[in-house]
């Protein structure tokens, strides 16, 4: 169980707003690349804020995993129910995640105690990788768990809160981010056997 098995009701949620969107005029790829740069933007602020000795910049984490999340749902949206699915969207959708991951979690490896968050970047990425090769290999994009984009998301969110209230980085901190490293490890182990199951 991941939280995206929660995200048709997510999209049911958003539909009205991807319409008035797409109605007017906005794409579904100015609304993935706009999800990725504001990403970035983020990323960087929480690298420089961190780096300055600042915390405050944590609290601005969830509530943007949160709006990138609704994003990534009304680019979707937009692309299959407007018309609009292209081959450009489908590489600008999965690129703009690992980039939008890295942006955003890479930081946390810039605290005391934070270093497992680059391999926790690295990982992500491999079953994103993972993800799409099922439907390379003829069967569907995999979205299996137990560590998938919305589930990091809300586990980074949690610690982001943390340490915006002023919990200080230690051996919690490397030892919570190893273990969503082995989480991590395991989505792309189950990717990869339920992508293979599903063609053989």
């Amino acid at each position: 169980m991941t939280v995206y098995a929660a995200k048709p009701a997510f999209q049911k949620l958003l539909r009205p707003l991807a319409y008035r969107l797409a109605d007017l005029g906005v794409s579904a790829n100015a609304v993935t690349l706009s999800a990725m740069f504001l990403s970035v933007a983020l990323g960087a602020r929480l690298a420089i804020t961190i780096v300055g000795g600042g915390r405050w910049v944590f609290f601005l984490l969830p509530a943007f995993l949160l709006t990138r999340m609704a994003l990534n749902a009304i680019d979707g949206l937009i692309a299959r129910e407007r018309h609009q699915v292209s081959r450009l969207g489908a590489y600008l959708n999965e690129l703009g995640d690992v980039v939008s991951d890295s942006a955003l979690y890479l930081p946390f490896a810039l605290l005391p105690y934070g270093w497992p968050a680059a391999m926790l970047v690295a990982l992500s990425a491999a079953s994103e990788l993972a993800g799409v090769l099922g439907q390379v290999s003829g069967g569907t994009r995999r979205y299996d768990g137990p560590l998938g984009k919305s589930d990091r998301a809300l586990w980074l969110s949690l610690l982001a809160l943390l340490l915006g209230f002023g919990v200080a980085p230690g051996v919690w901190l490397a030892v919570v981010l190893a273990v969503l490293c082995v989480l991590a490890a395991l989505t792309i182990v189950n990717r990869v056997q339920r992508g293979l199951g599903e063609v053989s």
